[in-house]
Order: C-alpha cells, then structure tokens, then sequence
C-alpha cells in the first residue's frame, strides 16, 4: 500500500489523531505495516489467542462473539470500519483476545506488531497520550459500573445486563442464551423473566425466539420504558 493511502488510512483512527502533517508521514513511511485480507465468514482472532499485534480494520465489518466463563451464554456484535480489535489485549496481564472476531464481509486490515507499537510511543508524544487515553477511558468506565444506581425493578436489572455485556453501546445484539440461564443470572424465575422478556417485545425494544434474544437497536432498549 503506497504511503499516501496508509497516511489517509490512519488518520481514521484516534491511536493517531492530533499527530502533525509531519509526524504522520514519518510513521507512514518508516513503521513495518502488516497488511491482511479476509474473506467473509473466516475468522480474523479467537478468544484466547495470544495479542501481539493491533489489527486495524479499514474497510468491511466484523461479527464479535463474546463468550460468558462457563460458556452457557453469548452475545454476538457487528462492528464497522474503522475499529481496532482489542487495544487493551497487547500490554497488561492478560495479553489475550477475549472475543471471537469473525469477517462478516471481506475486510481488510493494517497490523503493528508490539514492538513497533512501543517505538512509535517512546518516538511519538501524541501517539503516547493517545494509547494512554484509551487505556484510562476503559478503566474509568470500569470503575464506575460498581457505582451505578442499583436497578429497582425485574425489567432494569434485564436491561443492564443485557447493556452491560456488550463491546459495543448501540447497534444489533443477539444474545444466545436460555430463559433458565437467564433467571439465575437476575436471581428471579423463569417465568417472572419471561413476562418482563414478552413485555419488552411488545414494546419493541427485543425480539424472542427459542435460546435467543435480538435486540434492533441498543440504544433503544434505555429509551423505551412502559
């Protein structure tokens, strides 16, 4: 890919936001790019794999599947261009993919490996804030959810597991999980569930079907209240 298009390319993201003219058009000359094609419904990483490199997706989508520990549960998302699969995964502890990323259209990717990612932030100060800003957001985030106002009915505590356990805060969700799954997780029965689940259709916030719950539009589903 010739210089000018990877300078375009990354300006679409915010690793590289705020940079100068001149800074960009080093790092597009001068950092070893990956570049990667997938096909659709090929998977691009798993959970589990180990993360050694930023993928940047610069054009198509990806279905994202996350899993709960025990595997009795999953939420599927779909993400567009421009994103980047799992920031977090490559420093800390945990140096792991924690989602299934599959193409859900051909895509195409740009790659840095880890040790061109810590060249470009011991070389780049704004290249630096910006990794560290994304890596602060995400803990602030984190930090307040154990913060939030308790939900006080059956139909708030459904609607913030099913907000919380999503990568992404808008778009279609589809959560692959059972009535009885979902009882012990809100600590309350099936069938109280399945009342506020059929009310929440009505009023067209979810689609039900057998082990599986759509939602059109997250960003609705707080919106919407009886």
């Amino acid at each position: 890919m010739a210089t000018l298009q990877i300078y375009d390319k990354l300006l679409q993201f915010p690793l590289f936001q705020g940079m100068s003219r001149d800074d960009l058009e080093i790092i597009a000359g001068h950092t070893r790019f990956g570049f990667m094609k997938v096909a659709s419904g090929r998977p691009v990483v798993k959970s589990g794999e180990a993360c050694t490199q930023l993928y940047f997706l610069i054009n198509g989508s990806v279905r994202v599947i996350t899993y709960s520990d025990d595997y009795g549960y999953s939420v599927e998302e779909q993400i567009s261009a421009p994103y980047i699969l799992q920031v977090e995964g490559v420093f800390g502890y945990h140096q792991r993919y924690t989602h299934d990323f599959i193409a859900s259209s051909d895509v195409n990717f740009i790659t840095i490996d880890k040790e061109e990612l810590v060249r470009l932030s011991e070389d780049f100060l704004v290249f630096r804030l910006n990794l560290m800003n994304n890596f602060a957001t995400q803990t602030q985030k984190q930090l307040r959810l154990s913060w939030l106002h308790q939900p006080q009915s059956l139909r708030e505590r459904v609607e913030r597991f099913l907000t919380q356990h999503c990568v992404y805060p808008a778009g279609h969700k589809q959560f692959n999980i059972l009535m009885t799954r979902l009882a012990d997780e809100m600590n309350d029965s099936r069938l109280n569930v399945s009342r506020v689940l059929n009310q929440m259709q009505k009023d067209g916030v979810v689609t039900l079907y057998r082990g599986r719950i759509e939602i059109p539009q997250l960003e609705r589903l707080l919106s919407v209240r009886p």
